[in-house]
C-alpha cells in the first residue's frame, strides 16, 4: 500500500454524510428503536471492524435495557474492495442469544450477501426476534434482497469511507462518511467494506 498523507481528508473527494448529520440520523433512529420495543430489552449484534462507532453511538441513543455482542466475519474470495459472500465467522458471539430480542447493526449493506449468510446464521440460535439496523443502505449494489428494518441513509454507489468505513484499515477514525479518490483505490470500483 502507498504511503498516505499526514491527512487522511486530503484523501477525501467530497464529504457525503457531516458529522453533525450523522449524529442526527442516529438519535432518531435510537428514539425509533426505543418506541419499537418498547421497554423490552434487546441485544445488539455489531459485526466488526466497521459498526464500532455505529454501534457505540446507536447503543447511547437507545433508552431500552440492553446488552451487546460482538461478531467477526470475514468475505474472502475477492478482492479488497469486493465481497464475495463466502463468509467465515473469525470471532463469534460470546452469550446465547436463544428466545432474545437481537438487532444486527450494521455499517453499510451493500452486495448484501454476507448480511444475508449472517442472518440465516443467527436465526440458526433461535432468537425471539431478529432485525436489522444499517448506518447506510447501498441499494445499487445489492445482489441478495435482504428486509432491513432501520436504515439511516441510501447512499449512491461510490466508494465511501469514515465512521468505521475503511481502505486498507485506514480512515475509520473520520468523523464523516467521504467518498474516497478514485486514484486512492484504483480502478477496484465500489467497496463493500465487511458487507
Amino acid at each position: 500500500m502507498a504511503v498516505r498523507p499526514a491527512d487522511l481528508r486530503d484523501d477525501i473527494g467530497q464529504i457525503l454524510l457531516s458529522e453533525e448529520q450523522i449524529a442526527a440520523k442516529v438519535a432518531e433512529l435510537g428514539a425509533r428503536i426505543s418506541a419499537d420495543y418498547a421497554g423490552r430489552p434487546v441485544t445488539l449484534v455489531s459485526v466488526l471492524k466497521g459498526s464500532l462507532p455505529f454501534m457505540a453511538d446507536l447503543m447511547r441513543a437507545i433508552d431500552l435495557p440492553l446488552r451487546i455482542d460482538l461478531m467477526e466475519v470475514s468475505s474472502y474470495g475477492g478482492n479488497s474492495t469486493e465481497s464475495s459472500g463466502l463468509v467465515r465467522i473469525l470471532k463469534d458471539l460470546s452469550a446465547s442469544i436463544e428466545r432474545e430480542d437481537v438487532l444486527i447493526v450494521e455499517d453499510i449493506i451493500d452486495t448484501g450477501l454476507t448480511l444475508n449468510y449472517l442472518v440465516r446464521y443467527l436465526r440458526g440460535k433461535n432468537p425471539a426476534s431478529l432485525r436489522i439496523c444499517t448506518l447506510l443502505d447501498k441499494p445499487a449494489r445489492r445482489l441478495v434482497e435482504i428486509p432491513v428494518d432501520y436504515i439511516g441513509f441510501e447512499i449512491p454507489d461510490q466508494f465511501v469511507v469514515g465512521y468505521g468505513l475503511d481502505y486498507g484499515e485506514l480512515y475509520r477514525n473520520l468523523r464523516f462518511v467521504g467518498v474516497l479518490k478514485p486514484e486512492v483505490y484504483g480502478a477496484g470500483g465500489p467497496e463493500a467494506d465487511a458487507e
